[in-house]
């Protein structure tokens, strides 16, 4: 049996069907449920993934689940080097099992936790961000194994808290370093591409800070007739707050802590490959709307290398059918930022939380809680081992060679990792296409695309005991 037989083999009997239990069980992330503990979700994906990979026929494994107080657990997997491999040298891959809230808007016949393969696509929260990453890993150091091709020590790390911005990975980072070691090379499978046609391989990600804004002007709500003229709309104040923020006419982010100057290598990727993608097309746009920029190649820099404000949830808001004529009393925002790859997040939170709660308008009491925030990441340049082995494995499994571009989203176990081993070279993949709609409704796991990656990661690790 050829490796991608075998892959296919596994991914068809084992992984698929792993997949679906793990999509019926709703781990949000810690930052989306205070009680997560109590209710043992994250537990049992945690189980699941660990009892998965235990029953793996893979030489040298170890699987072990570490869980420090109060803290989300993480699965510790240590391989010994294989086939000749180097036994002093070492490759991480790292994955997540927490998973975003539910989002409405899911389509008749899905949901968040009802798993549904149509065709070539697994629906269902969580199963293409994050969950197949610890099974494709595994599976692609099997598949290495049972075809003879040599690998370094592997040491996999899934973690439980990525979605709030990994707060829990740090400790387990600083506890484990001994049995991390000293990587030269990451893997991640936590990223997106542009088309399923060939390899994609991220350079660099943004870093994110959020919080909750939030305006008090009455002890309790009022009767709108009566009060409106003479107390001010906690929304507008929240309005004028923002305002401080950004430019609401152009969406540029006004403090100058939350910008940097883009690496002119970022500038001419993103113009070389706007010339065969326009990502604006792949966005469901309602009929009538356009993007905030028709440039392809701005829009790739738009979304990888400078800052942007989404308001993503609301409190103190009544829904419309039960809101009567009141000034209310209070406006709760929760606000995330997206920051440029190399924008200090603890600045840029200090600067956000400044802005908005300095001198608030007509003395209300205005505060910025829960802020946190994670550092974004930009790539090494590739050793020209690694930029061989990643056309050629891309070329062998998809028939085209690999490419790259900036992802919008965070890793920030890829900023910690890169600060700790400066000199290693990164592999940031995924299958997280434009219609994916990764933390969206109908989110979903492209399963060829997600095979076809577990190949390539098992040439790349042949290369890179071969180097």
């Amino acid at each position: 049996m050829s490796i991608d037989e075998h892959i296919d083999r596994v991914w068809t009997d084992s992984i698929e069907p792993a997949l679906v239990d793990y999509i019926r069980i709703p781990n949000v992330s810690v930052a989306f449920d205070d009680e997560w503990k109590a209710h043992g979700y994250m537990d049992a994906a945690t189980t699941l993934v660990a009892d998965w990979c235990r029953a793996r026929p893979i030489e040298g494994m170890t699987v072990e689940v570490h869980e420090l107080p109060g803290l989300t657990p993480l699965i510790l997997i240590e391989i010994d080097a294989a086939n000749g491999g180097p036994a002093d040298d070492t490759v991480v891959l790292y994955g997540h099992l927490d998973k975003q809230p539910e989002m409405t808007g899911w389509r008749d016949g899905l949901g968040p936790w009802t798993p549904v393969v149509e065709g070539d696509r697994l629906y269902g929260r969580g199963g293409a961000d994050d969950g197949y990453a610890a099974f494709a890993s595994l599976l692609a150091v099997e598949a290495a194994q049972r075809a003879g091709y040599p690998h370094a020590r592997l040491v996999v790390l899934i973690e439980a808290s990525e979605e709030s911005g990994s707060p829990h990975l740090p400790t387990y980072l600083d506890a484990l370093r001994p049995r991390i070691g000293s990587p030269t090379l990451v893997l991640c499978l936590d990223s997106g591409c542009l088309d399923y046609e060939r390899l994609w391989v991220t350079t660099s990600l943004r870093g994110v800070c959020h919080g909750v804004l939030r305006v008090d002007i009455l002890e309790h709500g009022q009767h709108s007739g009566v009060t409106s003229g003479v107390v001010p709309s906690s929304f507008r104040i929240a309005r004028q707050l923002l305002d401080r923020i950004e430019d609401s006419a152009t969406g540029t982010i006004l403090l100058r802590e939350l910008h940097v100057e883009i690496p002119a290598d970022r500038v001419e990727q993103a113009r070389h490959t706007a010339t065969g993608f326009t990502i604006a097309d792949d966005f469901p746009f309602v009929a009538g709307a356009r993007p905030m920029t028709d440039d392809p190649a701005e829009q790739l820099l738009a979304t990888t290398w400078r800052p942007t404000l989404s308001v993503i949830g609301a409190d103190g808001l009544p829904a419309n059918e039960r809101a009567g004529n009141v000034l209310r009393p209070f406006t709760a925002l929760g606000l995330s930022f997206r920051l440029p790859p190399t924008c200090n997040p603890d600045a840029a939170l200090a600067a956000i939380s400044d802005a908005l709660t300095t001198d608030p308008p007509y003395g209300a009491r205005v505060t910025f809680a829960g802020g946190h925030g994670g550092p974004g990441w930009n790539a090494p340049s590739f050793a020209p081992w690694l930029d061989a082995a990643l056309a050629e494995a891309s070329t062998r499994s998809f028939g085209k060679p690999a490419a790259a571009f900036g992802e919008g989203g965070t890793i920030p176990f890829m900023g910690m990792l890169g600060e700790m081993f400066p000199d290693a070279q990164f592999v940031i993949t995924g299958v997280l296409g434009p219609d994916t709609n990764a933390h969206g409704p109908n989110e979903y796991l492209p399963l060829t695309a997600a095979r076809r990656v577990t190949a390539c990661l098992a040439d790349v690790l042949r290369a890179h005991a071969t180097r």
